[in-house]
Order: C-alpha cells, then structure tokens, then sequence
C-alpha cells in the first residue's frame, strides 16, 4: 500500500458518510413535525444504540488520524485502530441492513486497508514496537508534560503502595492521600484563579483536568482518578450558576481540599431519568427541608458538601423544570454507616452500599427526613428556582469527559501489568510476550489506549472552545466499553495468577466494570445523548 495513511483518511471518510447516512435515516424516521420522538426513535434502538457507537469510533478515528503525522510507531497505531473501527462498524452492518440502509458491501472499497492492517502480520509486528515503546508518546506541550509528571509521581509515591490494601479491606480513602492531592493543587483545576484555582478559561483547563485525571487513574480508579470528580462537577455548577456570594464562599474552600463534595442525583426509582426525581426541598423559615431518598452517592460519608439535586416545585407536570440544586453541608463520617441530628429536629442517614469494585470512596444510599439546609445554599438563588437540571448537566458533561480520562488511566495500568507478565512468564518454555496472540492482544491495547487518550485531549479542545458536549458523551461510551476488554485482556494474559488477588490486574478488571454505569450508563448515553443529539443535526 503506496499511501497507508491516504487509505486511512478513506476508510475513515467512508465509514462517517455511512454513519451520516444511518443518522438522517434515523432522524426521518423518528421525526414527528419537525422534531426528533423520543418514542418514535425508541422504536429503533438497536440501530440508534449502534450508530452511537458507530460515530463515536469516527470520531476516535478522526483523532488518531492527526496523532499519525507524528511518526511511524504513531502511524502504525492509528492505522490498526482505524481499521479496526471500520471493522466494528461492518459488523453492526451485518444482518442489518436494512435498518442501516446499506450493507457490508459499502465497505468494499476500504476493504484492503481493513484487511492489511488487521492482519496478524501487521499486528504481530506492532506488538513486537509496543514492546518497545508502550501505548506510544502523547505529545503533549511541555507544561502539560509537567502536569503530567507531577500527578504521575504522586500516583507512584502516594497512591499505588495503598491501593490494593483498600481494595481488599474495603477501607477508606487514606487521609494523606486528600491532603497529598490539595497540596499539589489537585482539587482546584477548574476552579477560576480569582477563587484560588489554576482555571484560566482556556483549553489548559481541560486538558489539564484530562491529564491529571488520568494519572491518578492509572494509581487507582477508586482512591485516585475519582477523587477529583466529585469537586469537579460541584465546581462547574457553580461556576455556570452560582452566585457571586456562592463562588466566594465555596469555591476558595473546595480549591484547596478544605471541602470535600458527594454528588446526589440518581435515586432508588430514577438513575439516569433525572426528570423524574422525588427528593423534595420545601420552603421553610429561612431555607428548605429536604425530604427523601437518594442512592449511589458516592464519597457521601466522608463529604463535608453535598451537591443534591431535588424537586423545589410540587407540580410534577413541570419534569426537569422543576428541579433545582442546593449545596448540602454535613459532617464527615469514616466506615460505612452515618446518621446526623439537627436541632430542629432534622436527621439524614446514610449507609454505604457494597461493590466488586471501585472501593474507597464507597457509595452511599442516603436518607433525609427534614434536613436543613440556608436559603443561601440555593445554587443560583432565586434565579437559580428550576435551573437545578441544567445546572448539574453543566457539572455532569465535564464529567463524562473526566470519566473517559479514568478509564484511559485504569487501562494504562492494566496494560502495564500485561505486557510485564507477558515477558516475564514462560509457559512451554518462552515467554507468553513470543506467542503471536499475545503480541496481537498487547497491539490492540496499545492503539485503543491511544485512541481513548488522543479522542480525550480533542475533546477536552472543543469544550475548551465552548463545544463538543456531543463528543464528551461519545469519548465517555466509547472509551468505557474499551477498558472492560483491556482489564479482561490484562487479566487473560496473567493466566490464573490474574484471578489472585495478590495482583493488582483483578482489581482493574473490576474496577473497569462501573466505567459503563455511573456518569451517565452506557445505553442512556447511546439512545438519550448521543443518538437524539445525531439524529437532531441530521434532521436540521
């Protein structure tokens, strides 16, 4: 092949104008007097499920296509994950085409590309580079560089020596390690200078968080990258909606890891149908009671704020316009169980809620039965009655992009386990690295890894640029459902010593379970977010 990357781009440019076409097929379809049906498009939800899935590869494709001008080796990975992506997408095709409007044969004239650059050949003779050079060099700019380097040497030194003894015992999160991460400024990302963060309101911010959030990430999902979630989204409502007495008084506090946040949206009856919420926060003298249930709050016991998303409008009919959002403040608990008194007679308890994976933080279902909370605490005040949807949307979208930044982490980590075992091991007398699978597999972690990385830092670009909330969804579905095949990979490669839990690789395993549940679960990004989103621009 004379031009591979020409072939490439092709195979790339064929593969979106056969996602544009599935989209506007989709939109005439689920359309209803110029609108997207949310009914009429839940009649195709496999092909709406699949064509998310679909655009998002492109979109990672398109990514690795400016990351190959950089060298061979970044040549080479980009090329195997290309084609790869073409080749999921003739998969979907299959059997299915009519709902696609075309068939597998619409790939035929990228075809040769797929199949030389899917080739046990080609990807043996990547993995034999991969053993030399890993996922391949990010090229980043050189503070980025720094950034990474000083959240990477806090993963090693600080986060990695504990991580598994929490896993096992099912423990909290280190005190040393919040204090570790305030000091190096690790809660005050996007928090703006003038409330003492590092967030100038340019592209670094982004690309800061998304490189931060994957070192700690690779040191452990559950007492690392996830750290700095919770005060990410607290942070971005009140910079969206706050008001200026708010950011004062919260955002100072939560730059410098004085204030530790849980976040409560999803609710027993209600996860990622937020509309439907039933936690209510009622007028009283000088504030709101709030009254009811929330689940899966992650960091609640140990948080000193709770960001919790209730219904302040008794009309049901109003949906998501009827929510609003208020800043809970509570005292810290350790273990997993709390229960607080107010004065006026107000109790919330909590009791943590146990997982196979992603400990430390512990996720907490939590009761309130006339909690207390200052009129102040109304994010937004008066002006913010309604906005509570909106606003934790405006958290939850940077959120999406932070996940996506955790589960490129957790898999350089499992990818770092694999390939050390791999040629460190020998069964029937060589190293498991020297049998051709092995390399083959090592090679498919290595280019998705990169593409979830580079797809990141593009999408960490637009958001920067006030876009791309579509393709931080996109990198979020995307990137996730990669890393349960890479920690299983990982795994696979330690033969039965992956399933001891003397090594860290079963932890990764299970901690990449969850990256496809919380911030938004998988299917409701593909049918709700990414799929309407497409559908609303093709119809336009």
């Amino acid at each position: 092949m004379t031009d591979p990357l020409g072939a490439a781009g092709a195979a790339v440019e064929r593969a979106a104008e056969i996602v544009d076409g599935a989209a506007h097929r989709l939109a005439v379809a689920a359309a209803d007097d110029g609108r997207i049906s949310v009914p009429r498009l839940d009649e195709h939800q496999v092909l709406a499920y699949d064509l998310a899935h679909a655009a998002a590869g492109v979109e990672a494709s398109r990514a690795m296509l400016a990351y190959a001008q950089s060298g061979e080796f970044e040549s080479m990975l980009a090329r195997a994950y290309i084609a790869d992506a073409v080749w999921d997408l003739g998969t979907r095709l299959l059997g299915r085409d009519e709902a696609w409007g075309v068939g597998i044969d619409a790939l035929a004239d990228v075809m040769p590309f797929v199949h030389e650059h899917r080739s046990a050949a080609f990807l043996g003779a990547l993995g034999d580079q991969v053993a030399k050079f890993g996922t391949g060099p990010n090229h980043l700019a050189d503070d980025f560089e720094l950034v990474a380097d000083t959240f990477r040497r806090f993963a090693e030194d600080k986060i990695r020596p504990v991580a598994e003894h929490v896993h096992r015992t099912n423990g909290d999160v280190p005190e040393e390690i919040i204090d570790g991460l305030a000091e190096i400024g690790g809660f005050g990302l996007s928090v703006p200078e003038e409330y003492g963060g590092f967030a100038t309101g340019g592209e670094s911010d982004y690309m800061g968080m998304v490189i931060a959030t994957e070192e700690l990430s690779r040191g452990s999902l559950g007492i690392g990258g996830s750290l700095v979630t919770r005060p990410e989204i607290l942070t971005r409502a009140l910079v969206a909606g706050g008001t200026e007495e708010q950011k004062q008084a919260w955002l100072p506090r939560i730059a410098s890891g004085e204030l530790m946040a849980g976040i409560m949206v999803t609710e027993p009856d209600y996860g990622s149908d937020v509309a439907g919420v039933k936690v209510t926060a009622t007028p009283a003298d000088g504030g709101w009671r709030i009254n009811g249930v929330k689940t899966w709050a992650t960091f609640a016991g140990r948080a000193d704020v709770l960001m919790v998303l209730a219904r302040t409008d008794t009309d049901r009919s109003k949906s998501h316009r009827g929510l609003s959002v208020l800043i809970v403040e509570k005292p810290r608990a350790e273990g997993h169980a709390f229960r607080f008194e107010q004065d006026g007679g107000g109790t919330i308890d909590g009791r943590a809620i146990d997982t196979i994976g992603y400990r430390g933080m512990h996720s907490y279902e939590v009761a309130f039965d006339n909690w207390f909370v200052p009129s102040e605490n109304l994010i937004g005040g008066d002006a913010g009655l309604g906005r509570g949807f909106y606003l934790q949307m405006a958290g939850f979208e940077n959120g999406r992009l932070q996940t996506a930044a955790r589960a490129v982490g957790l898999m350089q980590a499992a990818f770092e386990a694999g390939l050390s075992y791999a040629q460190e091991r020998k069964v029937f007398g060589q190293p498991v690295f020297d049998y051709q699978l092995s390399k083959v597999k090592l090679a498919r972690m290595a280019y998705l890894i990169q593409a979830g990385r580079q797809f990141s830092y593009e999408v960490a670009r637009r958001m920067a640029r006030g876009d791309g909330t579509l393709e931080a969804s996109m990198v979020k579905a995307y990137v996730c459902r990669a890393a349960e095949w890479v920690t299983r990979e990982a795994m696979q490669l330690h033969g039965g010593m992956g399933y001891a839990e003397e090594f860290p690789v079963s932890r990764y395993f299970v901690d990449a379970r969850v990256l496809s549940i919380f911030e938004g679960a998988d299917e409701t990004l593909c049918l709700r977010v990414i799929a309407r989103r497409l559908t609303e621009n093709a119809l336009a």
